[in-house]
């Protein structure tokens, strides 16, 4: 492609507000615009980009046997509700109202309609074991679209589905997907962690994560900082030492004291001057018809992953004000797990460890201090209920633990029956009975990876493409396109190297050679060819590997041979 015939439109400067390195490189480098919040248009070097990172992952997909499909991104509303995941997704999901009056949901995922198809086509044992996918637009009203194509409102995923008929063929299928996007992400050069992780909304009974270190991702990993030790877990489900240790061993009298218009943990550290460790906090629950009480240190916060596999409980949402009162009979604020009947009390691991703590009274405007656990109360349960947090113990070796800004780039989940047995997927096996299909869902969100890769792969002149998707193998750059010999020799070696098959954006304005050579940089194709008057001279051509400034004059005879070796390696 000859940069006079193409659609480049590089910046210089982008706004102060956006933050992350491949929000500012995309936008400095034309490869993308933005239309509104958490929507982008992807210009050709973007989209080139986007399409060769959607072709790697068809070419792992399809040699591990998925085969694809497409979807509708349009989804009767009905379907969603059979699952009873309508509600679930909340004011993330964009639904509407056709001219019919039925309602239709954007999809934000797919795993309803495509159970939908399961069930209208495996109808038996020899149907199965199949995986299936497809590499399509997804919608979700994100309150908050954040840095650029990393967190969007509308946006492209890979999202594959495997189908077995029990669970040892899950097993294998989760296993096939696994190693399937180990591949990819390999190829597409990122450094990467597998964590396990809460299934959340998706349901099932077991997820891992594929996640990179960024300062800029919305997830968070809790990392040993014992190198031999090696433990790396999402903070979801990061697991905690439990401490062997009481703080104290003495008991001060339990006293109720008055903290009128003093609710939260930071007014009371303000107004009595309690440090946030000799607080307890007691978050209200609804559980189905069942109401439980978590107890937490002032500075922990409440994993509702961790407290929903410990309550033994699918579904999970906080308390309302009113049914705050109902439970304690004060307003929000004021709750604590002194006298409290009829709710289930979680306390976290830490809560029987400490003495004399200060917690609500259950009473407006009134506290209890020197509250201790066993003589003033009791749990039903109690576990690691909270997010791990800097410096805490490593379950594996007891070293600080230290939390890592990460992004997920992709995520695999062990289904099971989750859609299967709402949605009436059921096949017939040898011996004729009728058995709900077993699920998979494998996705990975292709803009997102974009954004992974140049957030790795950057300096402070540009983007370091890795050959595997950059958006051009070769930027080739006249230096001073006015000159007859140069530009003849240009238009001979990009007309050669486009022969031999490379991808090449010759860059073949009438510019200085320091704009050229910026927006090379820039763009950061991996290698960089430039023909000069001064090395034609000796009839030579330097080729300049980006992500290693590294140049290399090179005759003008051996340069194809010379950059299969190079792109090669």
């Amino acid at each position: 492609m000859r940069w006079s015939e193409a659609f480049i439109p590089t910046l210089r400067t982008v706004s102060q507000d956006v933050e992350a390195v491949s929000h500012q490189l995309m936008l400095k480098a034309g490869f993308i615009r933005k239309l509104s919040a958490g929507i982008y248009s992807y210009l050709p070097l973007g989209l080139r980009v986007l399409r060769k990172v959607s072709d790697l992952i068809r070419s792992e997909m399809d040699s591990s046997g998925a085969l694809e499909l497409l979807l509708p991104a349009l989804h009767p509303a009905d379907l969603w509700k059979q699952t009873g995941r309508y509600e679930a997704l909340g004011q993330d999901k964009i639904a509407f109202l056709n001219r019919s009056g039925q309602e239709f949901v954007l999809g934000p995922t797919h795993e309803e309609v495509i159970t939908e198809v399961a069930a209208a086509y495996l109808k038996s044992h020899r149907d199965l074991p199949k995986i299936l996918y497809q590499i399509q637009t997804k919608f979700r009203d994100e309150l908050r679209p954040r840095f650029g194509i990393i967190r969007t409102k509308e946006f492209i995923m890979k999202d594959a589905y495997s189908f077995d008929r029990d669970e040892a063929g899950l097993d294998a299928s989760y296993a096939k997907m696994y190693a399937a996007y180990e591949r990819i992400f390999k190829r597409l050069g990122i450094s990467f962690d597998v964590v396990s992780a809460d299934p959340g909304v998706m349901g099932g009974n077991a997820s891992h994560e594929f996640m990179i270190r960024s300062p800029f991702g919305e997830d968070h990993l809790a990392i040993c900082s014992n190198q031999s030790c090696g433990y790396v877990s999402g903070c979801e489900s990061a697991v905690r030492k439990v401490e062997s240790q009481v703080e104290q061993t003495t008991m001060k009298p339990i006293e109720k004291f008055s903290t009128v218009g003093v609710s939260t943990v930071n007014e009371l550290t303000k107004a009595f001057g309690f440090t946030t460790k000799r607080l307890v906090k007691t978050i209200l629950y609804r559980a189905g018809n069942q109401s439980i009480a978590v107890c937490v240190r002032g500075d922990r916060e409440v994993n509702e992953g961790k407290l929903r596999k410990l309550a033994h409980v699918q579904e999970l949402r906080l308390a309302n004000a009113q049914e705050i009162e109902q439970m304690t009979g004060a307003p929000l604020g004021f709750s604590g797990p002194v006298n409290l009947k009829q709710v289930n009390v979680i306390a976290d691991f830490e809560i029987p460890l400490m003495n004399d703590f200060v917690t609500g009274a259950n009473e407006k405007d009134m506290h209890f201090q020197n509250v201790n656990y066993k003589r003033d109360f009791t749990a039903n349960l109690v576990g690691d209920v909270c997010y791990a947090a800097m410096g805490d113990a490593c379950a594996e070796c007891a070293s600080p633990l230290s939390i890592v800004t990460a992004m997920e780039v992709g995520h695999v989940f062990k289904l099971g029956k989750r859609y299967s047995e709402p949605l009436n997927a059921r096949f017939r096996n040898e011996t004729d009975e009728e058995k709900p299909i077993v699920m998979g869902c494998y996705g990975i969100g292709v803009n997102r990876v974009v954004a992974a890769v140049i957030e790795q792969h950057h300096d402070a002149k540009g983007m370091c493409f890795p050959v595997s998707i950059a958006p051009y193998d070769i930027h080739l750059i006249t230096v001073n396109h006015d000159d007859v010999e140069t530009k003849k020799a240009g238009d001979e070696v990009y007309s050669h190297t486009e022969s031999e098959g490379f991808g090449v954006l010759y860059d073949d304005r009438n510019e200085r050679a320091g704009v050229k050579f910026n927006d090379a940089d820039l763009i950061g194709c991996p290698v960089q060819v430039i023909v000069s008057a001064r090395n034609l001279s000796k009839n030579e051509v330097e080729v300049k590997i980006r992500k290693e400034q590294k140049s290399l004059t090179i005759p003008r005879a051996n340069l194809i041979g010379q950059l299969k070796t190079i792109l090669a390696s």
